[in-house]
């Protein structure tokens, strides 16, 4: 019975490999993620769902040319075209969705129910190779709108959530993403006149 009880704390135990910036990164991005949906945010999937869609239109070209009816020869304009296809929205990819709006972002959400902000969150994260220091952002969605607040970040050392076995403390990392989420939501205090 004592073992269940063990074997069922290791499962929800998240471990990571100290040697490995990556495997940090990801553990502690995956902690945020579930942070911050379990404060009401749910996650958009949309800019997900659009790159899904441009790979789908890339592999159906991709089937077409290899599969036309007609033999090489014959075919040669249109394999043409098929390859020069597959750049073009290579780059839509890489250009429009990676560079302009994804960036280092970790999370998209949509505004919390009942809320009075029109926007939701861009969470993004930063763990430089060869250093334990870990930046976490909250930015606005919509940085534009009316509601959108201010940018929120910290930068602190991954050794104080880790221990020495690479097993993350969500008690103090949940504490220090709930404070950077409260600090967020804060609103400025109005200005008396």
């Amino acid at each position: 019975m004592e073992e269940k009880k063990e074997e069922s704390k290791n499962k929800n135990v998240k471990k990571a490999n100290l040697l490995d910036h990556n495997s940090i990164k990801h553990i502690l991005d995956e902690s945020v993620s579930d942070i911050v949906t379990s404060h009401g945010y749910k996650e958009d999937v949309r800019l997900s769902n659009l790159k899904l869609f441009l790979g789908a239109i890339i592999i159906v070209v991709a089937l077409v040319a290899q599969f036309y009816n007609k033999k090489f020869p014959e075919n040669r304009d249109f394999l043409i075209g098929c390859i020069a296809l597959y750049p073009f929205y290579i780059r839509l990819i890489r250009v429009l969705i990676l560079y302009t709006k994804e960036k280092n972002a970790i999370l998209f959400t949509y505004p919390p129910q009942g809320s009075f902000t029109s926007t939701g969150l861009v969470v993004s994260s930063k763990l430089p190779r060869f250093s334990d220091e870990y930046t976490l952002t909250i930015d606005s969605a919509d940085p534009k709108s009316i509601s959108a607040g201010k940018s929120v970040q910290f930068t602190k050392s991954v050794t104080q959530w880790f221990t020495k076995d690479g097993v993350l403390v969500e008690g103090l990392f949940w504490k220090d993403v709930e404070a950077l989420i409260k600090d967020y939501a804060k609103e400025e205090p109005k200005k008396k006149r």
